[in-house]
């Protein structure tokens, strides 16, 4: 790695002073008995006290950019022999699925220094690491940040998150010889797939291709979860971020799949909290945890 490089959750914001609580929380199971490793990077819910105070949004304005309720959707994992990792940051604070220092140089009062990454295309769209705006387009600060504050958000978050992500990932393959490691994230419920207005999907499944996980695996998930009555699409719009991208490496054993679920099918989006829905789109993903913990059973070192 570069180094340069539960309570439930309500609807209102409490705010806390920063470095109070643990920048990663790791559900462990009973004892480790599946290859898989799951993250849930956006699902962040404690937001720093100066946070606030610094953006001109109003907390449900800064939660736009939450996958809220992720974590718990996927709680079952550590029941069926799986590590669960979450970020406890927000993603508007500081985002785990950029590289670590994607940043736009308009955000800050200083320069950044030249090896910083100020072009891709995430910078531009205002979503780096340390994002300009939240993910439904608001501008989040009223002034100008310091590098210095960009090195401490991700020094004390990103890093953290990561070195975890890490540590769970080789410890898993040096057990079973492999490692897969589903990436969990929410979607929007309007976004459209392929330009058209329309959702076609309830899940999009990410692996960037079919370059970050065998295809077995891909169509495995892709299969029980139409089995399960949802519906289901590849890389369209979401083919996986950084942590799918950067983790997923077929020829070293390491596999990595990311799953975008539509919010509406579990939340109210714009009152944040879980809806009707919720614990059958809970009780669903139990089922694919404990078929997919069943099948990487069989197939060990694919």
């Amino acid at each position: 790695m570069n180094g340069r490089m539960d309570a439930p959750m309500d609807a209102q914001v409490e705010a806390f002073p920063y470095a109070t609580q643990p920048p990663v929380l790791v559900a462990h199971p009973v004892a480790q008995t599946a290859p898989l490793v799951f993250a849930s990077p956006h699902s962040g819910h404690f937001y720093p006290a100066e946070f606030l105070a610094a953006s001109r949004l109003d907390p449900p304005g800064l939660r736009r950019s939450e996958d809220s309720f992720v974590d718990e959707l996927f709680a079952a994992a550590t029941s069926f022999g799986a590590p669960l990792v979450r970020a406890t940051f927000p993603r508007a604070w500081c985002d785990p699925n950029r590289e670590p220092w994607e940043l736009d140089p308009g955000m800050f009062a200083d320069a950044l220094p030249s090896w910083v990454n100020t072009t891709s295309a995430r910078v531009n769209a205002g979503l780096g690491t340390i994002a300009r705006v939240v993910a439904s387009g608001e501008t989040i600060y009223r002034g100008k940040l310091t590098f210095a504050e960009a090195e401490r958000r991700i020094e004390t978050c990103w890093k953290p998150f990561h070195d975890t992500v890490v540590s769970l990932i080789e410890a898993t393959r040096a057990r079973f010889g492999q490692c897969v490691l589903i990436d969990c994230h929410s979607m929007p419920s309007h976004v459209p797939i392929s330009g058209r207005g329309d959702r076609l999907a309830d899940i999009v499944l990410g692996d960037a291709h079919g370059t970050t996980c065998t295809a077995h695996l891909t169509r495995f998930v892709e299969r029980r979860l139409i089995d399960l009555g949802y519906r289901v699409r590849r890389n369209d719009p979401y083919a996986g971020g950084f942590i799918t991208r950067h983790y997923g490496r077929p020829r070293d054993h390491v596999h990595a799949l990311q799953i975008e679920i539509a919010r509406d099918l579990y939340m109210d989006e714009t009152r944040y909290e879980r809806s009707s829905g919720f614990a059958a789109v809970q009780r669903d993903l139990r089922l694919l945890i404990e078929s997919l913990s069943v099948e990487l059973a069989r197939t060990v070192k694919s």
